[in-house]
């Protein structure tokens, strides 16, 4: 019954601020709604109630879907902007590693629930969304697919100076998704610090390495 009566009263709580729309504002509303979902939920083991905190690209991103239309083309650019700032490199310089390490960090997806444990090793869960390699038959379709991603793109070599831009814009898209689109729905791996540097750069391998299945 613990697990009936949050949602309940979530319901009753956004009918209650629909019926008083004349006499509440919109902003008061939220807040409403905000403050009875933050007592519906209690930290529990590493999941903890400030995972409802959103930052400002959150926010934003929320108020325009909400209000059913884009940002508006001045907004977009500022967090695209400000989310670049957050994009860490990588700290040796190195770009890639194993792309069958990268497979594994693709396939999986464990980590960042209540039942794991802090010293986990996170997946990516990279499968849910995108098709990547060829022999895995089961995958989601948000995103675009990403078979033959560096072949597509003419990276042959990449550390060569030509493939530099592409390299560069997929650490930076894994990295921090928001710095290319104000309102990706991609998780920020890095940003988040959903996925360590090494396990990005074994996802860059899968994606990037002429020698991955990904690219054959």
């Amino acid at each position: 019954m613990k697990k009936i009566i949050p949602f309940a009263v979530i319901g009753a709580s956004l009918a209650l601020s629909g019926c008083m729309s004349t006499s509440i504002s919109s902003a008061d509303a939220d807040k409403l709604t905000a403050d009875v979902i933050k007592t519906s939920f209690q930290d529990k083991g590493i999941a903890k109630v400030s995972r409802l905190e959103q930052d400002e690209a959150n926010r934003l991103c929320s108020a325009a879907d909400v209000a059913g239309k884009p940002l508006d083309a001045a907004t977009a650019k500022a967090i695209e902007a400000a989310q670049m700032k957050t994009i860490k490199w990588p700290s040796d310089g190195v770009f890639l590693g194993d792309f069958k390490a990268g497979e594994k960090v693709a396939q999986g997806g464990r980590g960042l629930t209540w039942s794991d444990k802090a010293e986990q090793v996170n997946g990516g869960n990279c499968y849910n969304c995108h098709q990547i390699s060829k022999e895995e038959l089961s995958y989601g379709t948000l995103g675009p697919s990403l078979y033959n991603y560096g072949k597509l793109r003419g990276v042959a070599d990449p550390a060569s100076p030509a493939s530099k831009a592409i390299v560069e814009y997929t650490w930076g898209k894994l990295w921090n998704s928001r710095a290319y689109n104000a309102c990706s729905n991609m998780p920020r791996v890095g940003h988040n610090g959903i996925l360590t540097e090494a396990q990005i750069k074994d996802v860059m391998a899968l994606l990037l390495d002429p020698k991955s299945p990904v690219n054959q």
